[in-house]
């Protein structure tokens, strides 16, 4: 967010809160991209702020944690002093979480393959509809053949990522891998470490698919713990997350910081991996 929205989407947190009577002396951002987050101090609270014309995600990201906290998932938890919804308020939903300090660094690979199988485990338990991993790359194609929505992609680079997207989603799907609900991006950036353990944030990309999708997202070591993962498809799967990440990346909107030092380093990946499977179509 810019600076304006910002302060805007930074009141709207401190706000929400303060109306509902938890006490709020100081915000902390923790992450600015297309929405924020927010530690509030002193009743240690994480706010997700989004625009509200993210409502829609921001709602479902809440039920998925409620449902996943009911079978005892490894998640982060709601805010239970709060009733478990998307509030809205000056054009921002505000979900509140509870907020867990930072405990170490980096996750041991077994941890965290230990870390996904508890979730993957969880997420059998619960009954709800998400998209397929093949809808999220439909919408990807429809941002690379749309020069409007991304107006800086090159031709050679479009083709790239047009090709990559769509040869490997029908490979992957053709596989007929067992399928299930998925966190969709579990990367390091969402598993926290805490003092309960590795906990996963950011349940608004949970959708269906093989397992190895989700697993294409975590460091690559983390395979090697995973029981019965299925090491090609992983691979395959890395190449079609390093475009989809990349593709998002060119988009006329896309607030990652450092942006452009991604859209560069993601074609690069895209093609290294590419040349590591034996797939020449750039």
């Amino acid at each position: 967010m810019d600076a304006s929205e910002l302060r805007r989407a930074v009141e709207a947190g401190r706000a929400t809160a303060s109306a509902l009577g938890l006490q709020v002396d100081d915000v902390v951002v923790i992450n600015n991209s297309d929405r924020i987050a927010l530690r509030l101090v002193p009743c240690e609270v994480l706010a997700r702020v989004a625009p509200s014309a993210h409502r829609a995600d921001s709602q479902f990201e809440v039920e998925v944690a409620r449902r996943l906290s009911e079978v005892d998932g490894p998640v982060a938890e709601l805010e239970p002093r709060v009733e478990p919804r998307v509030y809205l308020r000056d054009g921002f939903a505000i979900s509140l979480w509870t907020y867990y300090e930072p405990v170490g660094s980096e996750i041991a690979p077994a941890h965290y393959a230990g870390a996904l199988v508890r979730h993957h485990a969880a997420l059998r338990q619960v009954d709800l509809g998400a998209p397929h991993f093949t809808d999220r790359v439909a919408g990807a194609l429809r941002e690379v053949g749309d020069r409007e929505q991304t107006p800086a992609l090159l031709g050679p680079d479009r083709e790239l990522l047009t090709k990559t997207l769509s040869s490997l989603s029908t490979t992957i799907s053709s596989r007929e891998a067992g399928e299930q609900l998925l966190h969709g991006e579990p990367h390091p950036g969402n598993l926290l470490k805490t003092r309960r353990g590795p906990l996963f944030v950011d349940l608004a990309t949970c959708c269906r698919g093989p397992i190895e999708f989700d697993l294409a997202h975590a460091p690559e070591e983390v395979g090697e713990h995973y029981p019965g993962a299925d090491h090609d498809l992983i691979h395959q799967c890395r190449i079609l997350m390093w475009a989809l990440f990349t593709t998002w990346r060119w988009r006329r909107d896309d607030q990652l910081p450092n942006g452009h030092y991604w859209r560069v380093e993601g074609l690069n990946q895209v093609r290294a991996a590419l040349d590591r499977y034996g797939l020449d179509w750039a």
